[in-house]
């Protein structure tokens, strides 16, 4: 689906699909109960839901970014059937609709390594070899995170590819931060831990205006409960204390939740019913 700019400020932010794909059910939702989830997500005969990657497109008066990259068109024929995942590179045809092309891009924050965020920054080219997509942009991810994904750490093990990451590497595009750090006047990523030990969530705030992408520790409206979290979390316990601060601070300052695998509503507003329940409110 097409999508509108939304403002935020002096920003602008655009919602584009980095990719579809279809999930194990159990994996999305973890221990919480079929009978619960299914209201919210429908399986389909192989027991998969349907899962969006939304990567966000931001223009501020200086730069032009974007915020994760989908899954990228490497994954070899029996991953994408397992999947159903969409052929060729979805970001960059998505972006085409909007009159974007790679070269454009100056900067790109990856929320963490797993393959559906970071995929889409590397490609093969004519010859096979491995190349950058973005290759202009300096690729922002958390110290930690690096550490992880490249260490070949027994225990995370087909978490992260080398084939996604080592090509940014070797060109010399990756930006490795520490910790809350601007990337750009108005952008700025903060290290939250959780899902894994190095996600980060990335805040856009121009005046008033404001939005946070959460990443994975929150990826859908469906997770929204405190309790509902991906059987991929590194760290659970935290992810769910981590939800409670986070929506208590969208709701106070009236922030836009941005959503990294809904696939119907990429970015919402959030209150609170008179139950406490939080809910969200689609927004663009």
């Amino acid at each position: 689906m097409k999508r509108s700019w939304i403002p935020v400020g002096e920003l602008q932010l655009l919602p584009v699909s980095g990719g579809q794909l279809w999930i194990d059910g159990g994996s999305m939702f973890g221990m919480v109960p079929r009978m619960m989830w299914q209201r919210f997500a429908e399986p389909d005969s192989q027991h998969r839901v349907l899962v969006e990657t939304n990567c966000f497109v931001v223009r501020t008066p200086t730069s032009l970014g974007i915020i994760d990259s989908g899954y990228g068109g490497k994954a070899g024929p029996k991953v994408r059937k397992r999947m159903s995942m969409e052929d060729g590179m979805p970001l960059v045809r998505n972006l085409a609709e909007h009159g974007i092309v790679p070269d454009q891009i100056d900067w790109v924050i990856l929320s963490h390594l797993h393959f559906d965020h970071v995929g889409g920054c590397v490609a093969r080219n004519a010859s096979g070899r491995l190349e950058p997509v973005f290759r202009r942009a300096r690729h922002i991810i958390q110290q930690t995170e690096w550490a992880d994904a490249t260490g070949k750490i027994p225990e995370l093990v087909g978490s992260y590819f080398a084939d996604d990451i080592v090509p940014l590497a070797d060109a010399g595009l990756v930006e490795q931060v520490d910790g809350t750090t601007e990337i750009v006047p108005g952008v700025t990523v903060t290290l939250t831990g959780g899902h894994t030990r190095g996600h980060q969530s990335i805040a856009l705030q121009s005046g008033e205006a404001s939005a946070i992408f959460a990443g994975d520790i929150c990826p859908t409206a469906a997770h929204l409960p405190t309790f509902w979290t991906l059987s991929y979390d590194q760290f659970p316990l935290t992810v769910r204390r981590l939800k409670a601060s986070l929506f208590d601070n969208v709701i106070q300052h009236d922030r836009l939740l941005l959503f990294s695998h809904d696939p119907v509503t990429p970015a919402v507003r959030l209150t609170r019913s008179a139950d406490g329940q939080v809910v969200g409110h689609a927004v663009g």
